[in-house]
C-alpha cells in the first residue's frame, strides 16, 4: 500500500511496511494510553493490545490504516518480568480490565508514565508527575454494576458484559472488579427471571421486556438498591419479586424499575418508579453521609475516592474567607467537604435529580453555606461571573472526559482565582485544558490515583495557581 503525502508542490509515495494478514515478529517499545503494546516498523507504529514494553512477540496484522495499524499478538516470543497469569475466565474476551496480565504495581508506574508522556508532549511546564497512588486490595472495588440481559443458543436468560467493541454478551459467573453481595443478588434477579419466563429485550427487534439489571451499594452502609431497566413500564410478578429478594437479601434498601423504550445505547431511561424502599440508598464517605439515587453520579470507588478529595481538598488550601465553586459536582460530595473549610461554596451540575440529592446532603450533614445550581456549567458558571458577579477565590473542577468546554476556560482566565483544582477521569483532555490556562497559571503538581485498577483508566488531580 502507498500513501501520498505532500511536501512542497510535490507529492511523495510511502510505502506502509505492513499488509493485513502478514506476520511479523517484533519488540514493545512502549504502552499506549489504552494499555497496549507499541511496535515500529520503518518507523510505522502498531498497537498491540496484550503486550508489554519489553516484550518480544510475534504478531498479526488485523487492521492497517493510512498512520497506524493494529496488531494481535499470536504468541509470546520473550516475556516482559511483569506478565502474570490472568485470574479472570473471560478476560480475553471481555475488555473490561485491559491490564490483568500485568502485575499491579507495574500497572501504577504505567499510569504515572502515561500522563507524564502527555504532559511531555503538550505542555510547555514539564512538570515531574507524581507516583499513582494505589489500592491495597485492588479487588471487587465497584459499588455500581450495569448487567445486561440477553438470550444464550439454548433460549435461556443470561447475564453479563458485552465482548469488547460488540454486543455480544458474555456470561459472567464471577468479576473480580465487581462487589461480591450486589453479584450475587443480580444472579438471583435472574433466575427469578428464567424460573417465570419473563421475556428479554432484544436489540435487533427491539422486542421483549428486560434490558439490564443494575445495582449499587453502599461501601460503608451495606445498603443495596436493585434496578430493573425494562423495554415498558409493567414487569410482571412484580410483587412476588420484592417479596423473595427482600427476604432472601435484607440489604437490599429499595427497588427501582427503570424504563428505557428507546432504541439506544444508553442503559437508563428517564423514568424511575419505585417498587420498594424510598428510591435511594445512603453511604458514607470522609464522615459525610450521601442519598444515592439510580440516576446519580457517585464515585464507583469510594475507597479510592476518598483519598483523591483529600488529596485536592489539602492542595486547594481553602481558607474561611475564601469563595468556591465546585463545577461539575454530581451529588455534592467534594462540596460539602469544602464547605466545612469555605465562607461559601457554589455547586454546579447538569443532571436535576442530582443538584436535587445534592441539597438533601446539604440538609442531612446539617451544611448551610453551600448553594447547589441545575444548569449547564457553562451557562450557570458565565451567569454567576458576570451578571450576580460573584468572584470565587478558588475553582475545583471535575468534568466529564470531554473536558472544560472553550467559554468556562474563557471565563475562568477573566476571573482568574488563585488557585484551580482540576479532577480529571481523562488525562489527554486535561492535558489539552491545562495548555490553555499556562500562561496565566503554573502548574504545581499533578498526582493519578488508581479508582479503576486492572483497566488502563486513571484518574489526575493537577493543582494550578495563579502566577505573580
Amino acid at each position: 500500500m502507498q500513501v501520498q503525502f505532500l511536501i512542497g508542490r510535490e507529492y511523495k509515495k510511502m510505502e506502509i511496511p505492513v499488509k493485513k494478514n502478514q506476520k511479523y515478529i517484533e519488540e514493545i517499545i512502549d504502552n499506549g494510553i489504552e494499555g497496549e503494546g507499541i511496535a515500529k516498523i520503518d518507523n510505522f507504529t502498531i498497537f498491540i493490545p496484550n503486550s508489554i514494553k519489553g516484550e518480544k512477540v510475534e504478531i498479526l496484522i488485523v487492521k492497517v490504516l493510512k498512520s497506524h495499524a493494529f496488531g494481535k499478538v499470536l504468541r509470546i516470543i520473550e516475556a516482559s518480568c511483569y506478565r502474570q497469569q490472568s485470574d479472570c475466565a473471560t478476560y480475553s474476551r471481555c475488555g473490561g480490565c485491559n491490564l490483568r496480565h500485568i502485575k499491579y504495581e507495574e500497572t501504577l508506574k504505567m499510569k504515572q508514565n502515561m500522563v507524564q508522556n502527555l504532559v511531555n508532549k503538550t505542555l510547555k511546564n514539564k512538570i515531574q508527575v507524581q507516583e499513582t497512588l494505589g489500592m491495597e486490595n485492588p479487588y471487587h472495588y465497584r459499588n455500581k454494576a450495569q448487567y445486561p440481559i440477553g438470550v444464550n443458543k439454548e433460549g435461556q436468560p443470561i447475564m453479563g458484559v458485552f465482548a469488547n467493541r460488540t454486543h455480544e454478551i458474555i456470561p459472567i459467573h464471577e468479576c473480580l472488579l465487581q462487589n461480591q453481595k450486589t453479584e450475587e443478588v443480580a444472579k438471583y434477579i435472574l433466575e427469578f427471571i428464567r424460573q417465570n419466563k419473563i421475556s428479554i429485550y432484544n436489540e435487533k427487534t427491539q422486542k421483549g421486556l428486560v434490558r439490564h439489571i443494575m445495582t449499587k451499594i453502599g461501601i460503608q452502609t451495606n445498603e443495596i438498591m436493585c434496578v430493573l431497566v425494562i423495554n415498558g413500564e409493567d414487569l410482571p410478578y412484580e410483587n412476588e419479586l420484592v417479596k423473595q429478594i427482600t427476604k432472601k437479601f435484607p440489604e437490599v434498601k429499595t427497588i427501582v424499575k427503570n424504563c428505557n423504550t428507546k432504541n439506544t445505547n444508553v442503559i437508563l431511561g428517564d423514568k424511575n418508579k419505585v417498587i420498594y424502599g424510598n428510591g435511594y440508598i445512603t453511604d458514607k464517605l470522609c464522615g459525610y453521609t450521601f442519598k444515592i439515587s439510580p440516576l446519580s453520579f457517585y464515585q464507583v470507588n469510594p475507597i479510592q475516592a476518598e483519598k483523591l478529595y483529600q488529596i485536592a481538598i489539602e492542595q486547594a488550601e481553602i481558607s474561611k474567607e475564601d469563595i468556591v465553586f465546585d463545577l461539575y459536582c454530581g451529588i455534592g460530595t467534594i462540596s460539602l467537604l469544602m464547605a466545612n473549610k469555605a465562607k461559601k461554596v457554589y455547586g454546579i451540575e447538569i443532571v436535576k435529580e442530582a443538584v436535587e440529592s445534592a441539597k438533601e446532603n446539604a440538609k442531612i450533614n446539617n451544611v448551610s453555606n453551600v448553594e447547589f445550581i441545575a444548569g449547564d456549567v457553562e451557562q450557570i458558571l458565565d451567569n454567576l461571573i458576570n451578571e450576580e458577579k460573584v468572584i470565587p477565590d478558588i475553582i475545583m473542577v471535575d468534568p466529564p472526559r470531554k473536558g472544560l468546554d472553550a467559554n468556562s476556560i474563557q471565563n475562568i482566565l477573566k476571573i482568574k482565582p488563585r488557585k484551580l483544582v482540576y479532577i480529571s477521569c481523562n488525562p489527554a483532555t486535561l492535558v489539552r485544558d491545562l495548555s490553555k490556562l499556562e500562561d496565566i497559571y503554573e502548574l504545581k503538581s499533578m498526582k493519578p490515583v488508581d479508582l479503576f485498577s486492572f483497566t488502563s483508566h486513571v484518574e489526575v488531580v493537577s493543582v494550578l495557581s495563579k502566577s505573580c
